[in-house]
């Protein structure tokens, strides 16, 4: 069952939620507008059909966000989001659903049908993942810091503290005094695999598990409203995550890189029929450029994670 949802998003970078009725599977429940496609319809025209009928709006420009495979029940649906941020008419409740607007960041994940989650993720995630050199001595914690703080400061909105050569006190440390900061400009720092460090630092930093972790785990380690990313490599690995309801992944390496001489990337192609099949936002990462994040998003992806290529040589000349 091929099922397409509107994200319309207003003005005030609004979105548009409807709570599923009495009587239906998951009542009580909110989710993106939409609906079925009819057989042989495709996707832009059977959204546009399904907004009309559902909110009397015509979506004029539309764009693909993410396709969510999932199963309720024994059903299997894929539903395919799309952005909608230009329509014609006033949205109204043309089938007695209840309707609201509401700011990403306010939409609590719990409220929503679990197919929609990872919805509101891709929604809320951004197109670029930074991620810290490995290599980065602790003596230059400052440093790092500082370069840190510029690049929360320059727009940069989601960023891994990966730091094995640093003990585990002084990585939390560097979380806590960047914290404020990262809140206050909407951004979530993320700790590699530090899952306590992350219980203990509270709402707006998440983990990135190791692929080691995610497989030995039978439930998410952290509540909803703290992000959890997990390191994948394979479709098993995909399938783990989306069954824990984790909220992205890195799928790796894509590209030939310098760190990993002997492993064989998985190319693009690849990279896009793992994508497919995967239940959750899922960055590129391996030999990415920032540049790459087009092409990581033209495949179905949310975008690009990467280290040298984001920071540059200047964590390296100074760590």
């Amino acid at each position: 069952m091929h099922v397409m949802a509107g994200v319309m998003v207003d003005a005030g970078g609004r979105v548009l939620l409807a709570q599923r009725p009495p009587g239906k599977h998951l009542a009580g429940l909110w989710e993106f507008p939409g609906g079925k496609l009819e057989p042989g319809e495709l996707p832009g025209p059977g959204l546009i059909r399904e907004l009309q009928e559902e909110l009397g709006v015509t979506a004029e420009v539309a764009e693909p966000l993410i396709r969510v495979p999932w199963q309720y029940d024994g059903r299997h649906l894929l539903l395919d989001a799309w952005m909608v941020r230009r329509w014609e008419g006033e949205a109204g409740s043309l089938e007695g659903q209840a309707l609201q607007w509401l700011a990403p960041s306010a939409v609590d994940p719990a409220m929503l049908a679990p197919a929609d989650r990872p919805i509101l993720q891709a929604l809320r995630l951004p197109s670029r993942y930074l991620i810290t050199p490995a290599d980065l001595a602790p003596e230059a914690s400052e440093i790092c810091a500082q370069m840190l703080r510029d690049g929360l400061v320059r727009g940069e909105r989601l960023v891994q503290l990966r730091l094995p050569l640093w003990p585990l006190p002084l990585v939390r440390k560097l979380a806590a005094e960047l914290a404020p900061l990262a809140r206050q400009l909407g951004a979530t720092l993320v700790l590699n695999s530090d899952v306590e460090g992350v219980r203990e630092l509270g709402q707006g930093v998440g983990v990135q598990l190791k692929a080691s972790q995610l497989m030995v785990l039978n439930e998410r380690p952290l509540p909803l409203n703290q992000l959890v990313g997990a390191s994948c490599h394979d479709a098993a690995e995909l399938a783990h995550a989306s069954s824990l309801h984790i909220d992205f992944a890195t799928l790796s390496p894509v590209a030939a890189t310098a760190s990993h001489p002997n492993v064989t990337p998985m190319g693009w192609d690849e990279f896009q029929c793992l994508v497919g099949v995967a239940s959750l936002p899922v960055y590129a990462l391996g030999g990415m450029q920032a540049a790459d994040a087009d092409q990581a998003r033209a495949v179905g992806g949310q975008g690009v994670a990467g280290i040298r290529g984001f920071f540059g040589d200047g964590f390296a000349s100074r760590g």
